[in-house]
């Protein structure tokens, strides 16, 4: 995968940053929601595939981008597939830490250090090429405006932060009502996004235990034969290693 093209959890966590204050909006289901387009990616660069409310590695070739590679190979080694709601609601320490510095890696944000109350140490982050982020909420907003069927990526993404909440982020107040329900809409454009995104809502509200009901209308059959029963027991929680302590704590 060239690193030229930003992938999904990256455009989200930009999505999320609030050019005012610099920090990430709704933090706590963001992380959910960036374990989601992991897997949103992985799915589109052909690696993984909906097995009714599980993930299947269909292809464990290694796309080159490191996290998305650690990603994929804790699903190889399941042996099995990880039903959704389990994989994106077990631990992921670090993950969102490990975007930002990406990002700043890349020259996209800028770590501004600073204090909360006075004492403790934080770090926030500003967009620093405002035109990628943008270009990124042009696409969600020609969606919703257009009401043309957006591309996978796209469809994805809205999924994704409707998932997480940021609509009330990206369309505050009365006025932004009908936009954040069309928001909501484009879930149905893209089966993996659908099935990831209500994964992600599922985990949000304890529903994670239970099977989802009609899931294989929403993720398919796609890429893997022989869907298992969503009523099958799970088989636990994937656990991303540890790359150590954060060196900042990030301002919520």
């Amino acid at each position: 995968m060239g690193r030229s093209r930003r992938t999904l959890p990256e455009e989200l966590l930009l999505l999320a940053l609030d050019p005012t204050t610099g920090t990430t909006a709704q933090p706590q289901s963001l992380d959910l929601g960036l374990a989601g387009a992991q897997l949103v990616e992985l799915a589109l660069a052909g690696r993984i595939a909906p097995d009714g409310d599980r993930i299947a590695v269909v292809v464990p070739r290694p796309t080159g981008d490191p996290t998305l590679d650690c990603a994929l190979e804790l699903l190889r080694r399941r042996g099995a597939p990880v039903r959704a709601v389990h994989w994106i609601g077990g631990p992921r320490l670090g993950l969102r830490q490990t975007y930002l510095s990406h990002l700043e890696r890349c020259g996209m944000v800028a770590a501004v250090p600073g204090q909360m109350c006075g004492v403790l140490p934080t770090t926030r982050y500003q967009a620093t090429d405002t035109a990628i982020s943008r270009e990124i909420r042009s696409r969600l907003d020609s969606a919703i405006r257009t009401g043309v069927p957006p591309d996978p990526r796209t469809a994805a993404l809205a999924a994704l932060a409707h998932a997480v909440g940021l609509g009330k982020h990206l369309y505050p107040g009365n006025e932004g009502r009908s936009s954040r329900s069309r928001l909501r809409d484009l879930i149905r454009h893209d089966p993996m996004g659908g099935l990831v995104a209500h994964a992600v809502m599922d985990v949000q509200s304890g529903a994670a235990a239970q099977p989802r009901r009609g899931t294989a209308a929403v993720g398919g059959r796609q890429g893997v034969a022989g869907a298992r029963s969503a009523a099958e027991p799970a088989r636990g929680v994937p656990m991303q290693p540890h790359r150590g302590s954060m060196a900042r704590a990030v301002a919520h």
